[in-house]
């Protein structure tokens, strides 16, 4: 309860401090002396409805929707050995970590992969593919889990979709604005909204949509680096190397969904611009970091 009293309070927090900025600056009332006849406080409630609310509801749903799009199957009573092994691990690395056990499940997939996702740190899911449990070691996948277990216990599912709620609020209410200055000042219209409205908030928001991917990939990146240090604390240092240079001989790249990928213990490789679009970093860059924290 304590992080989602924290998300709502950083949303309202955000949307004041916009507001005063935008009086401070006093775009309303250039807005007004060009006729523009904006209620930036009304598009802004809006755009926070948009932005935060579908933001929300996908953080809500994210563990039916996580077994819905990978097919993943919750681990009720161990059946078998390595089911037993998976689900003895994520209870000690829990322990260990001070949050509640999540659910474990298994899915079906030949690449190896893991990931975490759920509304709340004390009732997560935690899910690795059968690939991962045929091709790694109990050492190896023992860092994973600790990988996705510290994600879980940063909370880094309700962060991220903070900071997503943010970016989608303000891509939703600066596009609207330049629209209206467009269809208001430029082409004179001076009755609901012309073609222009529709055209420039289509362009604006796919400008500052790609700006605000941006942003939201250096985060995830970030927490990326953070998770493997707390995987390398609950499992060791030396398996989570070995978790990621077994991660590099694999050379598929992952096949969760476009909508998991982020949560994912691995993404797949880019370079030049491309880089500033990843979901992870590359795992060269995640070995040197632990090697360098080692010494």
């Amino acid at each position: 309860m304590k992080r989602i009293f924290l998300y709502v309070i950083t949303n309202l927090a955000v949307l004041l401090v916009l507001s005063v900025t935008l009086r401070l600056l006093g775009v309303d009332q250039i807005l007004d002396q060009e006729g523009v006849g904006l209620s930036l406080d009304a598009l802004l409630i809006l755009a926070a409805v948009i932005g935060f609310g579908g933001s929300l509801i996908s953080l809500a749903i994210s563990k039916w929707a996580a077994r819905m799009m990978t097919g993943a199957q919750v681990i009720e009573v161990p059946s078998n050995m390595t089911e037993r092994w998976l689900t003895d691990t994520v209870k000690r690395h829990a322990e260990k970590a001070g949050i509640g056990m999540p659910e474990v499940a298994i899915y079906d997939a030949p690449e190896i992969n893991a990931f975490a996702t759920g509304w709340n740190r004390n009732h997560a899911l935690v899910a690795v593919s059968t690939g991962l449990l045929n091709n790694m070691s109990q050492d190896e996948a023992e860092a994973v889990l600790g990988h996705e277990m510290t994600h879980v216990a940063n909370g880094d599912m309700v962060t991220l979709a903070l900071i997503q709620g943010v970016v989608n609020t303000f891509v939703i209410f600066l596009s609207r604005v330049v629209g209206y200055v467009v269809d208001r000042v430029v082409f004179r219209v001076e009755r609901g909204h012309g073609p222009a409205f529709f055209i420039t908030v289509i362009i604006a928001q796919l400008v500052l949509g790609i700006l605000a991917s941006i942003v939201v990939m250096w985060f995830s990146r970030q927490r990326e680096f953070r998770a493997d240090a707390g995987g390398a604390a609950l499992a060791g240092r030396q398996k989570m190397i070995a978790a990621l240079e077994r991660l590099k001989l694999n050379q598929e790249q992952s096949q969760l969904p476009t909508q998991m990928a982020a949560f994912g213990i691995s993404g797949g490789g880019a370079h030049g611009l491309m880089y500033l679009f990843m979901s992870h970093p590359p795992l060269e860059e995640r070995i040197a970091a632990l090697r360098a924290a080692g010494q």
